[in-house]
C-alpha cells in the first residue's frame, strides 16, 4: 500500500492531499528514510511523521485499504510519540 493512502486510511493524517505534501517536505521516514507518497509500506514497517509540535513514531500492524473509523486505529501501533 502507498504511504500517503496508509496515512490517510489509518487517520494519522486527514487528507491524501496533506499526506502527499508532508511526505513531499521530508517530513516522513519509513524505517529511518525519508519516504515519498508512493513509497510501498510493509507490515511491520517503521514509520515517523514530524509535526510541528512533536513526532509520531509508529508500526504498521495491517494493510487495508478501507477501514471503519473505529478500526483505523488497529492499522498501527505507537511506538513513541513526542
Amino acid at each position: 500500500m502507498r504511504l500517503d493512502k496508509f496515512l490517510k486510511v489509518s487517520r494519522i493524517l486527514k487528507r491524501r492531499t496533506v499526506a502527499q505534501e508532508a511526505c513531499d517536505g521530508g517530513k516522513v521516514d519509513v524505517n529511518g528514510r525519508a519516504a515519498k507518497p508512493g513509497c510501498q509500506l510493509k507490515v511491520g514497517d517503521l514509520v515517523c511523521v514530524h509535526f510541528a509540535t512533536g513526532s509520531l513514531t509508529f508500526r504498521v500492524k495491517m494493510l487495508k485499504e478501507t477501514v471503519k473509523k473505529d478500526e483505523a486505529a488497529e492499522m498501527y501501533e505507537v511506538v513513541n510519540s513526542l
